[in-house]
């Protein structure tokens, strides 16, 4: 039976990816701050463990990989993620705007988006060369594409996911001696918290796609932006 650990599992895609993964017959390790009742619920739907942790303290990562010991990781996706202090509701998206940067904003917006799926990632590597499917998956978003940008604002955001699309291609390099597939994945514009209601896709089509998209990774494709359709993405 293959395992996938999956960080911000409490709501939206991430919910969404336990449940999909469970009714799929696989072992899900869920990663939240404070397990909702809709999560809690999924564990009479098959063998999910929850582990409640803050995914910005390091010393919790530490304890999450001790916790696992040499346990096999066919798939680390790290889901988690933030836009920052505003949203998509927020009319205007005023605090996206050119002259309203903050330091602890764009902290926190890349220690989450960027940071926290590389330390995963260097925690739990020899976890997921341990398994059968060996990969390690970040979500990002065509926010993070340059050649795509042609709105501007978001700017911390979508600096983080253009980070990511770097960090994943060298992950890809450094890690496919090991046999490991690596991949930064576009789920497309979703109905969530942070993708707002009016997103074009509902969450059971996105995490279908993406689903997919992680089973059919090779060597050949990995590193590359790819988005939930399979589709190569330019960035």
């Amino acid at each position: 039976m293959p395992t996938v650990l999956i960080t911000g599992a409490n709501r939206g895609l991430g919910l969404e990816f336990v449940s999909q993964y469970l009714a799929e017959g696989w072992e899900v390790i869920a990663c939240v701050r404070q397990p909702s009742a809709a999560l809690s619920g999924l564990q009479a739907h098959g063998p999910l463990t929850i582990h409640q942790l803050d995914l910005v303290d390091p010393a919790a990562l530490a304890e999450l990989a001790a916790s696992l010991g040499d346990r096999p990781l066919d798939v680390l996706l790290n889901n988690a993620g933030t836009m920052g202090r505003g949203s998509f509701a927020e009319e205007g998206l005023t605090p996206f705007r050119f002259g309203t940067s903050d330091a602890g904003e764009w902290a926190e917006v890349f220690h989450l988006n960027v940071f926290v799926p590389m330390k995963l990632a260097e925690l739990l590597v020899d976890n997921v060369a341990a398994s059968e499917w060996r990969r390690i998956v970040t979500l990002t978003s065509m926010l993070g594409s340059m050649e795509l940008n042609t709105l501007g604002g978001l700017y911390a955001y979508r600096a983080s996911k253009a980070a990511v699309n770097a960090m994943m291609r060298s992950m890809a390099i450094d890690l496919g001696p090991k046999g490991i597939i690596a991949a930064p994945i576009h789920p497309g514009w979703v109905k969530t918290g942070l993708g707002g209601d009016n997103a074009p896709l509902e969450a059971p089509e996105a995490v279908a796609g993406v689903r997919s998209v992680i089973a059919s990774l090779t060597p050949e494709n990995a590193g590359r932006v790819l988005s939930y359709a399979g589709e190569a993405m330019p960035w």
